[in-house]
């Protein structure tokens, strides 16, 4: 096990890694806080389940509540460098449904809620998988400090 949290949160990259998971993650949690708590003109759960439940994903409030929180809780995580890798890995797999279920067949271009969006958001977090938080993170914090009794090579 000590092995597996030691490879989550080992990353190797700098500045790079801060420059591409700060803004994604600053993005991802303001639409998880739209789903959530209908901040920012959102519509909450009960409106988001409305509309998960008009693309056909259901159970509609379990999905609002699902993509709501990955986007909030993972867009934070991602912003502080908080175990990126799964953050990135659940926000990878939430876009994806996204782009499946909501934005393909209407076009690529976001005027008509194609996929390009939904595509750089799913692009940067897979990126982020492989990249981990860097050494600008917590991870990097957590890993240095021993805090989670985790060996460090």
């Amino acid at each position: 096990m000590n092995k597996l949290i030691h490879n989550t949160l080992l990353a190797n990259a700098g500045w790079e890694a801060l420059i591409l998971r700060f803004p994604i993650g600053l993005i991802l949690a303001a639409h998880g806080s739209q789903k959530l708590f209908a901040w920012f003109g959102g519509y909450g759960l009960e409106g988001t389940g409305q509309f998960m439940a008009s693309v056909g994903l259901t159970p509609a409030f379990l999905m609002a509540l699902l993509a709501g929180s990955a986007e909030f809780f993972g867009g934070v995580g991602l912003m502080l460098g908080l175990f990126t890798r799964p953050a990135a890995a659940v926000n990878a797999l939430t876009m994806l449904v996204a782009l499946l279920a909501v934005h393909l067949g209407k076009g690529f271009f976001m005027d008509s809620h194609g996929i390009e969006y939904a595509l750089a958001l799913l692009s940067a977090t897979s990126a982020l998988i492989f990249i981990g938080g860097g050494r600008y993170s917590l991870d990097y914090y957590l890993l240095k400090s021993n805090i989670l009794g985790v060996q460090n090579d």
